[in-house]
């Protein structure tokens, strides 16, 4: 697994990934994590950190966090269960400048509205944060609620993308 790290406005970030033919920049990502998530990924042995592997990513990441990219172009290593990738593809349609509830992204992907717990399970284990929008999705009530992040950083995700919700 190849890593690096760079710093954000949400702290240093963690991205691991893969080397991968035709990804831009050679490499997909496997994880993207932030200080103290909850689930997030730790620099394991063997890793070996690789900073110009990820430098399309880094540089992807600078221009969002700039306001000048509203859309990654980025290739993801394959992950979790049949209902989780259909979650996180629920996730990567939601537009900049958006937001969807848990209830609205069970309905995005078939799921009858009571799987809302069971989709905001898999928000949960989104490894991608940032990258797989997760801070988009908000409570039924329209209430900033869970992000392995913390909500500090999802409030901070939402107003960098034009909108201010309430911890």
């Amino acid at each position: 697994m190849l890593f690096t790290t760079i710093d954000s406005p949400l702290g240093e970030l963690l991205l691991a990934g893969e080397r991968v033919a035709g990804a831009p920049g050679g490499t997909a990502l496997a994880s993207l994590s932030v200080p103290g998530q909850k689930g997030g990924a730790t620099v394991g042995a063997g890793w070996v950190r690789d900073d110009a592997a990820f430098a399309a990513v880094a540089e992807q990441l600078g221009a969002y966090f700039a306001g000048e990219l509203t859309r990654f172009d980025i290739a993801y290593v394959p992950s979790g269960s049949e209902f989780r990738r259909r979650v996180w593809e629920a996730l990567d349609a939601i537009p900049y400048g958006t937001t969807l509830t848990y209830g609205a992204v069970a309905d995005a992907i078939g799921a009858p509205r009571s799987a809302a717990r069971s989709v905001g399970t898999a928000i949960g284990a989104n490894p991608l944060l940032v990258v797989r929008p997760c801070h988009r999705v908000i409570g039924a009530n329209g209430s900033l609620t869970g992000y392995a992040g913390g909500l500090e950083r999802k409030q901070l995700l939402l107003a960098l993308e034009g909108m201010t919700l309430g911890v």
